[in-house]
């Protein structure tokens, strides 16, 4: 990120009190980087994340809170570098008919909403950093769509799609710049026992933490609007 030192890169962790949202501030913060956490739960953000450099709370879905939430950051720290957007959830339900408006609105709030009010909010943020990153988990669902998860799948396609126009945006006006995909089968906090176990396939919240740190140094032309498929356990 140009000459900037390492303590003067800002970096965004969204529904950062997950496990996946704790390995990645961690492997951050380990590293030098200005983190900043958000998450709905103030008590979560305070007992999971005391090691980050600032704690907010806001409810993402709500795109008046997330735009008071920029006006807070950058009143805080200024810009930041990178947006890790890591808020989700899931519902399943039985075949077509199965598929609950209900469970569609909570996914389509949570997931898609949650991200397309962070990215317009910092939008600008990551245009003028010298290397300005986005990355969301996206799920196997999406090239293997079946009636159970026609709901999940759906909404993370759109959210894959709102990554890869945000993509196309950096490389016209940002080429420093890069929005990347991680595309997992499920993802863990726990080791297998065994080989072949029901965590196979499952991709750990450390290999996550290990892609964000990739992608932070990696070259944008190489990343920038590529779907990448992370390790699973065997």
């Amino acid at each position: 990120m140009g000459q900037r030192t390492q303590s003067q890169r800002t970096v965004l962790v969204a529904g950062a009190t997950s496990a996946t949202g704790i390995a990645i501030a961690r492997a951050l913060a380990d590293q030098g980087f200005r983190v900043l956490a958000v998450g709905s739960d103030q008590q979560r953000l305070d007992e999971r994340l005391n090691f980050v450099t600032a704690r907010y709370q806001a409810d993402l879905g709500d795109e008046t809170q997330v735009e008071h939430l920029a006006q807070r950051i950058h009143a805080d720290y200024g810009p930041i570098d990178a947006l890790f957007h890591l808020v989700g959830g899931w519902r399943g339900g039985k075949g077509i008919t199965g598929q609950s408006t209900e469970d569609y609105e909570y996914l389509h709030r949570s997931v898609m909403m949650t991200l397309r009010h962070t990215t317009k909010a910092f939008y600008q943020d990551l245009v003028d950093s010298p290397a300005g990153r986005l990355a969301i988990i996206s799920s196997q669902a999406v090239a293997t769509p079946m009636p159970s998860n026609a709901n999940y799948g759906s909404v993370k396609a759109s959210a894959e799609f709102w990554v890869q126009a945000v993509a196309r945006a950096f490389s016209k006006q940002a080429p420093n710049a890069a929005a990347a995909i991680w595309v997992v089968k499920a993802l863990t906090d726990q080791l297998p026992e065994h080989p072949g176990g029901p965590l196979s396939g499952y991709t750990h919240v450390e290999s996550v933490a290990a892609a964000a740190l990739a992608l932070i140094t990696a070259d944008p032309a190489t990343v920038n609007g590529r779907r990448q498929t992370l390790p699973g356990l065997e």
